[in-house]
């Protein structure tokens, strides 16, 4: 299949209930091994809607690699290597902010890292410098609004902005921890969206994400958490991220995006 040599390389990174891109039609898969160790499983490069993407599972497939213990140094530097220039991460997360209900698709346009002990940075120093990236606004504007056009576009209901709180997992938060990040702003709560997006803005890659709530978070819903209840709304919400992903794909081919 011949390429535009200026049209955007598309990666998407799935989350939990995005095990496989339905629709894909797999050409190659690339290990992806790196100078940082393996990615969570291989890469799959595929065509889907036409356009040239590749697609990797964050926490791996069949296993289940925790959030706090992915490489995510390796993953991102799996997408650059293989030119990568957009990049597309998918979340589950719990809600916050009254907006914020189970089913609900979200795409952020602010952060607050609450992870610790992560490979949060490629910067080792040995190069002899530092290098301080701007992280002011921490997801790529233009992918953004790609996203919220497509869903408008599909008529998909979704939430343009909020805060995405990231937490250090794979526990769930408690009731006093979520209080204190509505406290600081933020309006959903999941485990992997950090260092992903620092990394990607290292090296270069515009990055932005889409958030499936599929819970209120801990203290603010009238039922239990269970895993069941997640199950199921994460089935549905993973469904309409796929029609969206399908909406969004030609269009990020012909944008020309920067």
């Amino acid at each position: 299949m011949s390429a535009d040599a200026t049209a955007p390389c598309i990666g998407i990174i799935g989350g939990t209930g995005i095990h496989q891109i339905e629709g894909l039609e797999l050409l190659r898969e690339h290990a992806g091994e790196n100078s940082y160790g393996a990615p969570s499983r291989p890469l799959q490069e595929g065509v889907l809607n036409g356009q040239r993407v590749f697609f990797l599972q964050r926490h791996g497939s069949p296993r289940a690699i925790p959030p706090h213990l992915i490489n995510y140094r390796a993953n991102i530097e799996a997408m650059r290597a293989l030119g990568v220039t957009h990049l597309i991460g998918i979340n589950a997360v719990g809600g916050i902010s009254a907006d914020m209900q189970p089913g609900r698709l979200v795409v952020p346009d602010q952060l607050v890292d609450y992870t610790w002990g992560r490979e949060h940075t490629f910067d080792d120093g040995s190069n002899g410098t530092l290098q301080h990236i701007d992280f002011t606004q921490p997801y790529d504007q233009a992918l953004r609004l790609a996203i919220i056009d497509s869903a408008e576009a599909a008529g998909i209901p979704h939430e343009p902005c909020g805060v995405h709180a990231v937490t250090q997992g794979p526990r769930l938060e408690t009731a006093a921890e979520v209080r204190r990040f509505a406290g600081d702003g933020c309006d959903v709560v999941g485990m992997t969206g950090m260092p992903e997006a620092a990394l990607a803005r290292e090296c270069g890659i515009a990055y932005a994400t889409i958030c499936m709530v599929v819970n209120a978070a801990a203290g603010l819903g009238d039922l239990p958490l269970t895993q069941d209840t997640m199950r199921d709304i994460l089935q549905r919400e993973a469904a309409v991220v796929r029609r969206l992903l399908g909406r969004l794909l030609p269009q990020l081919a012909s944008a020309g995006l920067e």
